[in-house]
């Protein structure tokens, strides 16, 4: 596993996760920007990671970096709100 990044530029969470072949591959959140908070638009995860509990463990880590940076979230994706209402721990993180 990599370490969570922000890539501002590109306005994408991101981070990499080693697959079943060793090989590295990556999950991101794509997302808009609104002041202090982050509208979470699409989640992907590496076809080749999923059914593997990356896609989670990158939400967790996503959960951390909103929390330690006093961001927001507010998730619109699909998948990123059924994580949400699946982990109530992580609500002090939503916008």
């Amino acid at each position: 596993m990599t370490e969570f990044r922000d890539v501002r530029g590109e306005q994408r969470f991101e981070q990499g996760f080693v697959d079943g072949d060793g090989e590295t591959r990556t999950v991101f959140a794509d997302y808009a920007l609104d002041g202090d908070t982050r509208v979470i638009l699409h989640v992907e995860a590496d076809p080749a990671l999923r059914g593997g509990g990356a896609a989670g463990r990158f939400m967790q880590a996503m959960a951390s970096h909103a929390r330690a940076e006093g961001l927001k979230l507010q998730p619109r994706c699909s998948y990123a709100v059924l994580w949400h209402r699946r982990h109530p721990e992580h609500d002090d993180v939503l916008a």
